[in-house]
């Protein structure tokens, strides 16, 4: 079987919405290229959609218009590598999710160690974030949340006392463990994420090995600007946080 033949068989037995990739029609090394150009004509056809490089759909067409694979499947795609997590999604996109800003980004800014994360999702555009530590999937949650201490004085609509009483409420649910983990990806962010982070884990009474490698952690000579009063967090002032 020639190998345009191969992936029209197999194109063909795939739903409507899913994405695919080279992996999922089969193909051996040897038929890698002809596999390309076999695409690329499918793609100029109007058959399939490239969805990114390398990966493709097969449109639903309905009395609407052509529809797209769910944002989520295409936003994947930049998030999954051979089904690993290597990023997420910061920055407005989510903070409004978590309900703490009601404007919605015209981009969607993806967090990564490993790359810059390029791309487009629909018509949206995927900007490139920093990412401070290696992303896995056990680790996302506590990279959200700090950043979410980390963008405090920028978050749109967020008063700083509500924006408090989430990050508490969040870590609150945490058990010792997760709380270890918390500090230790807390490290590796800059000096005044890690000082909210210590006042917040203080106020908590959180226990001192914790505080105590935030605290080594930070120069206490240096102050750390946030605009929180001791009203709004008691501890602020044996972190330096003005």
């Amino acid at each position: 079987m020639k190998v345009a033949d191969k992936i029209t068989d197999k194109i063909n037995r795939i739903d409507t919405g899913v994405v695919f990739g080279y992996d999922t029609l089969g193909l051996t090394s040897d038929e890698v290229v002809a596999g390309a150009k076999a695409l690329s004509r499918l793609v100029s056809k109007g058959l399939i959609k490239r969805a990114k490089k390398g990966c493709f759909y097969k449109p639903k067409v309905s009395a609407f218009g052509e529809q797209k694979p769910r944002e989520d499947v295409l936003l994947s795609l930049y998030l999954f590598k051979n089904n690993n997590q290597v990023a997420y999604v910061t920055g407005l996109r989510l903070y409004n999710k978590l309900g703490l800003t009601t404007q919605i980004p015209s981009s969607i800014r993806v967090a990564s160690l490993e790359k810059q994360v390029k791309g487009k999702v629909g018509n949206v555009q995927i900007k490139p974030a920093k990412s401070y530590v290696k992303v896995t999937s056990a680790l996302v949650k506590y990279l959200e949340l700090l950043d979410v201490i980390k963008d405090l004085n920028t978050i749109p609509d967020l008063q700083k006392s509500d924006g408090l009483v989430y990050v508490k409420k969040a870590i609150s649910n945490f058990d010792n463990a997760e709380i270890k983990k918390l500090v230790s990806c807390g490290i590796a962010y800059p000096p005044k994420v890690r000082a909210l982070l210590g006042a917040l884990l203080e106020s908590m009474n959180i226990d001192t090995v914790n505080l105590s490698l935030l605290k080594k952690s930070i120069n206490p000579s240096s102050s750390y600007s946030y605009g929180i009063t001791p009203k709004m967090l008691a501890t602020v002032n044996s972190w330096n946080i003005v």
